[in-house]
């Protein structure tokens, strides 16, 4: 392609997608008049693939290997062999092209000003195609509306991200921070339990998948109600809650329960007392003001709770916690016959992982275990259904409670759940923390330390 197809090609392309001939010329006349401004541009283009024709990204990736050779200065003929080298000269218009963009240049003084331009409109096209994907995955009938506009938003989400200011996590900044955290001897970050028995052996971190597996009636979901609400009404942090196991109405009557010591049963089957009444009058307020959002839609799949989750951000309350009850209930985003069900299960867990570092918050999964942990105490390897929940959780709470045939506790410890701290991906694993079981208030309470688990 010579100089002037290369012209006629660009402004053809011009009326259809946003892009800057001239910008991109002045960019590569600029480097090859001063090899000094490579640094400058590198650090404003994202890639080569910021140029829109694709002749001036083989230039541009020609002038950083030149630049990147010891004593060689990039310039027209030193980047011109470079492309002969590779087989592209001609592709891009010849020799002659080269000394061309050097004459395009108005100041070479100007390269970071004329690289802003051609990186904005790189973003304009990137967004021109996102749009255009998501009303064409709209328009499709094999996914769902909500999948659709999941997945627009995701990359939407990822194109802003990528045009704001970089951030650098530069050593000298992190220190300074990091020491003050260990003068006031927490992280500022971190979330802690209502135990604080357990409190000294885990923490709640942004970004971390906290899993916690129990046998059916092990107490997985008193755990979870407990620490909601310890997050939500004692801290005064946002969160949210999904939950597969139980509805709206059944969680309420948790939260009287534990908050006002009001037995569960009468709260489910609405035969409070007087007394009851005064007790729950005294928590009611609180738990309306509570910043919790309590969704038990059917069919919760890991997308639907990337939307709840960015809802509550656009209404001034990002989540602290996100809990979820339980992994092996939220319904899959692909399924079918070529799909195993360990396979959608594992899914499902990477999804929550990879939730919890795209918004920087703690996610805590319960998680089911299977028919082989009956009667023992349980292993990581217990979870029904998938070993991936193993391998993707940063931290792995264990409950165990002794059950006789009926549901009923029993043996030495009766009245008792262990916690045990099976994986602790920043702290110490294998402790034992034992909680009492109070299930006619709805929770779980602490008795005393901690011990190790072979104690």
């Amino acid at each position: 392609m010579n100089s002037t197809d290369s012209s006629a090609a660009g402004s053809a392309h011009s009326c259809e997608e946003p892009y800057d001939r001239e910008a991109e010329q002045a960019v590569l006349g600029a480097l090859l008049l001063v090899p000094r401004a490579v640094d400058t541009v590198v650090s404003v283009l994202r890639s080569g693939a910021d140029f829109y024709e694709a002749a001036h990204e083989e230039v541009y990736r020609a002038v950083l290997a030149v630049h990147d050779r010891p004593g060689v200065r990039a310039d027209p003929i030193t980047v011109a062999a470079e492309l002969g080298r590779r087989g592209s000269l001609a592709r891009v218009g010849g020799a002659s092209y080269l000394h061309t963009l050097v004459q395009a240049v108005p100041t070479a003084a100007n390269a970071e000003h004329y690289a802003e331009k051609v990186a904005e409109a790189a973003r304009r096209r990137d967004l021109i195609r996102a749009l255009t994907a998501g009303l064409q995955r709209a328009r499709l009938l094999d996914n769902s509306p909500e999948e659709a506009a999941e997945a627009t938003l995701a990359e939407l989400r990822r194109l802003a991200g990528n045009g704001g200011e970089q951030r650098g996590l530069w050593l000298g900044d992190l220190v300074p921070q990091f020491v003050d955290e260990l003068e006031a001897g927490s992280d500022p970050d971190a979330l802690d339990t209502p135990w604080p028995d357990l409190n000294a052996v885990v923490e709640l971190k942004p970004g971390q998948l906290i899993t916690v597996g129990a046998a059916t009636g092990g107490g997985k979901s008193l755990f979870a109600m407990n620490l909601v609400a310890h997050v939500g009404l004692r801290r005064a942090r946002p969160v949210l809650m999904a939950s597969l196991e139980m509805g709206s109405k059944e969680l309420v009557a948790r939260l009287f329960a534990s908050e006002a010591t009001v037995p569960l049963d009468r709260l489910v089957r609405r035969r409070v007392e007087d007394r009851d009444w005064e007790r729950m009058a005294a928590v009611a307020g609180m738990l309306q003001q509570a910043p919790v959002v309590l969704d038990d839609s059917p069919s919760l799949t890991v997308g639907t709770l990337r939307s709840r989750i960015r809802w509550m951000a656009a209404q001034g309350r990002p989540p602290a916690l996100v809990v979820v009850d339980y992994l092996q209930l939220l319904t899959p985003e692909r399924s079918g016959r070529a799909t195993t069900r360990a396979q959608e299960v594992g899914d499902i867990s990477r999804g929550l992982k990879l939730l919890a570092g795209e918004f920087g918050v703690p996610v805590v999964a319960l998680a089911q275990f299977n028919r082989g942990s009956v009667g023992r105490r349980p292993l990581v390897s217990d979870f029904k259904e998938s070993s991936a929940i193993e391998q993707d959780s940063n931290v792995i709470v264990l409950l165990h409670r002794e059950l006789d045939g009926d549901g009923g506790d029993t043996g030495p410890k009766a009245g008792t759940v262990e916690a045990i701290v099976a994986k602790n991906r920043n702290g110490a694993a294998g402790r034992v923390v034992d909680l009492a079981f109070q299930g006619h208030y709805g929770r779980l309470t602490s008795l005393h330390g901690s011990r190790d688990a072979f104690a």
